[in-house]
């Protein structure tokens, strides 16, 4: 096969950062919630809808995970670590809630659109689009379903979320700050060589979400030790927010939008129906822990880790104890899904017989 020369390979990436670069220069001119994220995100799924060669660049995801993973380990300071501790029973109850929530919108997708069971519960897990998607291929999954769902329920939590919040006046409910604010160049160079160095390791063991999680413990570390190398300046989580829009953006074509539309309006209830009770849910939590209702709305909102906890970070509602949540989610979900499925098949098994 004939390799594809480079300036063809690299004019789509160019063009996708273009213009994702203009969707999040728009969004911020209008002071849209999240602008540096949902304006690419939505330019590049237009785009792609469209019919314009875009794509991502190769490794985008990973290196804005790591950025943000930096960005909200420097808020574990010593103090906030003992509360996040201290609070422990939220982070589990939330993520005992997101199993039994994914396989409720699972039974919602089967029963609304014929789908079979299995792919419409990885479809439904909020457990990281690639990480549910080679999962539920070994269990005989749809790969193309799963990920373009899961891609859905990403992509509409972050935009529906932040402007629901916005137009609510939620913002700023808490005092958590970085540790380190200043930016110090060689400072920061050692934080991001540590940060690459522990993804690398996480992504060599095959951890799941290993270019967020190895990056956030990097820095959750330092911080707790008291280790101020550098904060992260705004035009490097600029960026990172801009390569998370681009990556989840490129999940859309007019092709997989109109394939199957019954399937893409049901995923989209689903996702809807799991942002409400997902609310409820938090409601009551913040009222057993005492923590602010908003905080507890982003720890259990059924989007991707990286993207909640950018969300609390630009609106400062509990960053720590939303990380924490959704870490602790990643962390059950991941683990749990696999053992749960092949419990529910035998028992499924034995009900029949």
């Amino acid at each position: 096969m004939k390799p594809i020369p480079f300036r063809e390979r690299a004019y789509p990436v160019l063009k996708a950062l273009a213009i994702c670069a203009a969707g999040g220069a728009l969004f911020s001119a209008l002071r849209a919630p999240l602008p540096w994220m949902i304006g690419p995100l939505l330019a590049m799924a237009f785009g792609r809808f469209l019919g314009a060669e875009l794509a991502p660049p190769k490794g985008g995801r990973s290196t804005g995970q790591l950025i943000i993973g930096c960005a909200l380990g420097l808020y574990f300071t010593p103090v906030v670590g003992h509360e996040v501790v201290a609070h422990w029973y939220l982070l589990i109850a939330a993520a005992v809630f997101a199993v039994l929530l994914a396989y409720a919108s699972g039974w919602f997708l089967t029963r609304s659109t014929g789908l079979d069971g299995t792919t419409a519960l990885f479809a439904s897990v909020p457990g990281g689009a690639a990480e549910m998607t080679i999962l539920g291929e070994r269990f005989g999954a749809r790969p193309d379903r799963v990920v373009f769902a899961q891609s859905l329920r990403v992509m509409i939590v972050v935009v529906v979320v932040p402007f629901l919040f916005t137009f609510l006046g939620v913002h700023g409910a808490d005092d958590y700050r970085p540790a380190q604010v200043g930016v110090d160049a060689a400072g920061l160079l050692a934080l991001l060589v540590l940060a690459a160095t522990a993804g690398a390791l996480l992504a060599r063991l095959g951890v799941p979400n290993a270019w967020m999680l190895g990056p956030l413990a990097a820095a959750v570390a330092l911080t707790l030790a008291e280790v101020g190398l550098s904060g992260i300046p705004v035009w490097l989580s600029n960026s990172a927010q801009l390569l998370l829009g681009c990556a989840l953006g490129s999940g859309f074509d007019r092709q997989s939008l109109s394939t199957a539309p019954r399937f893409v309006a049901m995923v989209c209830a689903s996702v809807v129906l799991a942002i409400v009770v997902s609310a409820l849910f938090a409601w009551g939590l913040a009222l057993a822990g005492s923590v602010p209702i908003s905080t507890m709305v982003l720890a259990t909102a059924p989007g991707g880790m990286a993207e909640m906890c950018v969300t609390a970070k630009v609106l400062q509602l509990g960053v720590p104890l939303v990380t924490a949540a959704h870490v602790t989610r990643v962390i059950i979900l991941v683990t749990m899904t696999a053992p749960m499925f092949r419990l529910a098949k035998h028992l499924r098994r034995n009900w029949r017989a």
